[in-house]
């Protein structure tokens, strides 16, 4: 992201689904590959989350491949006081969510895909340009 409005946009998507489903705390968009693209965060560290993001899901890839389900949508990580959601966002973005304990998993799943469109095309545009 080089430009000023793509990476206001975007950030203010990431913004959106914090106030639109209850429980999510930060999130952070970031390349496949572990680059930080932008973040709505207060406490973690946005960078390594980036990295973190992209080995999950590589692993979690792999193991869809293997177990013959289908493709990856998402990888819900369940922690003891809250979760991590990995979503793909198109073939080179990625979509990490971080939420407390009371995180609406039902609504997030409900909200994500519209969340993932309005990321994708952002980023298509600023492509473009």
């Amino acid at each position: 992201m080089t430009a000023h409005a793509p990476t206001e946009s975007l950030t203010g998507i990431l913004a959106s689904l914090r106030e639109r489903v209850m429980g999510v705390a930060e999130s952070v968009l970031s390349t496949v590959d572990g680059l930080l693209v932008v973040a709505d965060v207060d406490t973690v560290h946005a960078e390594s989350v980036a990295a973190l993001a992209a080995a999950t899901l590589g692993v979690g890839r792999r193991m869809a491949d293997q177990s013959g389900t289908g493709a990856l949508r998402e990888v819900v990580i369940r922690c003891a006081a809250g979760h991590v959601i990995v979503v793909a966002v198109g073939e080179r973005t990625l979509l990490t969510v971080m939420g407390d304990d009371g995180l609406d998993i039902a609504a997030f799943q409900r909200e994500s895909p519209a969340t993932v469109e309005q990321l994708n095309k952002v980023l298509a545009a600023d492509v473009a340009h």
